[in-house]
Formats: C-alpha cells, sequence, structure tokens
C-alpha cells in the first residue's frame, strides 16, 4: 500500500501530483490511486496534504470499497503532525465498527504501538483476531500480519504465549523465530562489543528484510473474472458469441466456485476475485486494439483488473457476505 523508496530517489510530490491526476481519469480506481498518492505525500513530509485527501475519499464514502482502511490510515497519519485527539476519536471508532478487514486493525494497532500505547496496541491486535480469526482452521495470509503484530507487542510486555502467538510462529516462514526476532533486547546487541552477538544480530536483520521483501513481491492475486447478472447480460447483448463462454449467470457463477477451489486444491496461493463491467472492458479492448468478441481477452482482462489492485481475496473472511452479490453470506451462499 505505501511505497518505499527512499525520498531521495523519487520526487513524492510529483508522484502524488501524477496519482491525483490519474485517479480523475479513472475513477473507478480513484480509492486505490489516491490512498497512493497520500502515501507519496506522507513520505515527502506534507502529512496535512495527505489527510486533505483521505477526508477527500470519506466525503464520498458510499462509494468506498474499504472506508475503515481509509479511516485507519487517516488517524495514523493525523497523530504523527500532531492530532492526537482525533486520531485517537477514529481509532475507537475503527475498533467499535469491528471491520471484517485486517488491514485497519493492523493499522491502528500499529499507530498505538508506534506511540507506546503497548497495552492498548496489544489489545486492538487481539480484538482483530478475535472477529476475523475464531474458529477459523488456516488464517488467511491477509491475516499474517495481524498476528504477528499481537506477537511483537506480547513480547515486548512479556506476556507469556497463547494459542494464537503459537500459531503465528508456525506462520512465520522467515528462518528465525518470530521469539527471537521480536526480542526487546535485540536492540543493545547493536551496540555489543561480542562478534557473535552482532553476528547474530545481523543474522536476524537479514531474516527480516528477506521476509518483508517476499511481502513486498508477492504477486497480486490469480484472479477470476466476475460478472455481475446486469453486466453478463448487457455484455453477451452485445458481443452474442461469448455465450460459449457464458451460457448462463447461474453457471458462470458455479464456474467461479468450481474453478477457485481447483486452484485451491492445487497449492495455488493468494487467489482472489475481480468483477468486470463492459464498459471498462470494451476500453480494455480497445486499448489492446482487439474485439471484445474475443475469448482469449477475457483472462488478460481479468489479470488486468487484479494488477490494478480491484481484486477482493477468496475465500471471504469469516461472516463475510458473499463475493457473488446475492447478500448473503459466503457460506450459506457459495462456500456452501
Amino acid at each position: 500500500m505505501r511505497p518505499d523508496t527512499p525520498a531521495e530517489n523519487v520526487d513524492h510530490n510529483a508522484e502524488a501530483a501524477r496519482l491525483e491526476r490519474t485517479a480523475d481519469r479513472y475513477p473507478e480506481d480513484a480509492e486505490a490511486l489516491l490512498l497512493q498518492a497520500a502515501a507519496h505525500l506522507e513520505l515527502a513530509g506534507d502529512r496535512p496534504a495527505a489527510s486533505a485527501l483521505y477526508d477527500r475519499l470519506l466525503a464520498a464514502q458510499d462509494g468506498l470499497e474499504n472506508p475503515f482502511l481509509v479511516r485507519a490510515l487517516k488517524a495514523a497519519n493525523l497523530w504523527e503532525y500532531g492530532h492526537e485527539a482525533e486520531a485517537r476519536a477514529i481509532i475507537e471508532g475503527v475498533r467499535v465498527a469491528a471491520p471484517r478487514d485486517p488491514a485497519p486493525w493492523v493499522i491502528v494497532a500499529e499507530a498505538l504501538e508506534s506511540h507506546d500505547e503497548l497495552e492498548q496496541a496489544q489489545e486492538t491486535f487481539t480484538a482483530g483476531a478475535r472477529v476475523l480469526l475464531t474458529d477459523v482452521a488456516e488464517p488467511p495470509y491477509s491475516t499474517h500480519p495481524l498476528l504477528f503484530g499481537r506477537h511483537r507487542v506480547r513480547r515486548m510486555l512479556g506476556l507469556a504465549h497463547d494459542d494464537w502467538d503459537v500459531l503465528a510462529d508456525t506462520l512465520n516462514a522467515s528462518p528465525v523465530s518470530l521469539d527471537e526476532l521480536h526480542d526487546p533486547k535485540r536492540v543493545w546487541s547493536l551496540g555489543s562489543e561480542n562478534p557473535a552477538e552482532l553476528e547474530a544480530e545481523i543474522s536476524r536483520l537479514r531474516a527480516e528484510l528477506g521476509t518483508f521483501r517476499a511481502a513486498l513481491s508477492r504477486p497480486f492475486p490469480v484472479a477470476v473474472l466476475h460478472w455481475s447478472a446486469e453486466e453478463l447480460a448487457e455484455l453477451l447483448a452485445g458481443y452474442p458469441s461469448l455465450s460459449s463462454e457464458y451460457p448462463s449467470h447461474e453457471e458462470h457463477l458455479a464456474t467461479i466456485e468450481a474453478s477457485l477451489r481447483e486452484l485451491a486444491a492445487s497449492g495455488t496461493p493468494n487467489l482472489g476475485i475481480v468483477s468486470g463491467t463492459v464498459p471498462s472492458y470494451e476500453a480494455f479492448a480497445a486499448s489492446e486494439g482487439m474485439s471484445p468478441a474475443e475469448v482469449s481477452l477475457l483472462p488478460q482482462y481479468a489479470t488486468t483488473l487484479a494488477a490494478r489492485g480491484r481484486a477482493v481475496e477468496w475465500p471471504p473472511q469469516r461472516g463475510a457476505a458473499c463475493w457473488c452479490g446475492s447478500g448473503r453470506g459466503y457460506g450459506e451462499c457459495h462456500g456452501g
């Protein structure tokens, strides 16, 4: 979500302005683009301007895919330039709302942690884990930072391991254990004159860097294309030859779920669903110099939407609505 390129290598103000212009041209992607622009402004040190972008997004809250993510980012940003009371109020609002997305939980908990509110950070990480991971057999990849952050804060507080700490240890892909990575005494080893201690700390730092790089390089989801009933009807009315690909909307939905389950069974990670619209698809076809009636264009369109951050995670979080748009819970609909 946040650019990590050093400020000396990037003109963050110029990049933010470019992203804002792009958001004006592609309003369907404005949320993702403006969040990136706000991140560049924060890196440039212009935190008030970043807050203004968060406010711009929240002013159109009805159209936001993840308003709690925007609120969480705004709270973290506000606290960094002296608006602690407002930031705390927003953080409390996010906690009370109990979003089904792990990102807002992680952001507000880390904001508390960075300002030495360790007890509250631990409570926030725990509340998020309770909402998202209770009775979940295998935590989705997106929830791993929630468990790792909770482990880190509890380690700093000197709390005994519980079941979720043990789970975090098992999910940790680093060659160095979380207990070692999150050891509060590590800062002292950097000033040690003992070569063995310094070498051990260098190994821990390399392991952390490797994990961070792996997270950054994690590809966008392997995404399957979904059409709502209205969009599919419009698509087939304009391009009847695609009816061989989509015999009916019900079969289309069943095929999506079956394909994703087959991919999951084969060990493919990071699965998602992207929803298409006919105008967007026609514009994509024009950009590729191809006819929208070309079946081979459909997976390319899905990949492009995923690369633009349009994919939603599959399977949905426990208790979340089904991806098909029926309004029912996933477990009562296609996840049944």
